[in-house]
């Protein structure tokens, strides 16, 4: 497997984001809830509508049953992800019970393929050539939150790594790379 990078620019994460929008509702959600939650793809793809909607409105928090030996992980639904949500279950397409990201063809989630594809054909249709997959999303979410001042220990606990460096090299901060981190209460 190739180790794909982080979208570091946030001109081509609004690029991709609106050419999403323009393509597929359920894609540009996808894309959203990816990089503002960093959750796995494979708990993303097993997400079903019932996960975040409590019946009235979207839910503030995720919980995202645990495997084997982790505890269960709980996420926060930003702004970001309960906007784009809310439109794309106003459409009233979609059961309680359906998969969030449901397959055009058939009651299943879409695959973890056709997830690639839709992000990596998104990514070259907006110039990015760097290597982009579904792991991208959660990168994409780490470098992003590290940048803005979110704790590397925090970042740790979301991604099950055992030390800072690990979690750094996963989240594409160079050594090199300008050490200005936005802490940003904005009370």
């Amino acid at each position: 497997m190739e180790c794909v990078s982080p979208i570091k620019e946030i001109s081509q994460i609004h690029a991709i984001k609106e050419k999403l929008q323009k393509q597929s509702l359920r894609d540009y959600v996808l894309f959203v809830f990816g990089i503002n939650t960093g959750i796995r793809v494979h708990d993303l793809l097993s997400l079903r509508v019932s996960d975040v909607w409590d019946g009235e409105g979207v839910k503030e928090f995720l919980t995202i049953s645990a495997e084997k030996n982790e505890a269960q992980k709980v996420f926060y639904l930003n702004q970001k992800v309960k906007t784009a949500l809310e439109s794309y279950l106003a459409r009233g397409t979609l059961q309680d019970s359906d998969f969030l990201f449901k397959s055009k063809k058939n009651n299943l989630p879409i695959t973890r393929q056709q997830a690639y594809r839709i992000i990596n054909g998104v990514a070259k249709e907006v110039g990015i050539t760097g290597k982009i997959g579904m792991h991208t999303l959660r990168k994409t979410f780490g470098y992003h939150a590290y940048r803005k001042g979110i704790a590397i220990s925090i970042l740790m606990d979301i991604y099950n790594h055992h030390t800072h460096a690990e979690t750094l090299r996963y989240i594409g901060i160079d050594k090199d790379e300008e050490p200005y981190i936005k802490v940003d209460v904005n009370l």
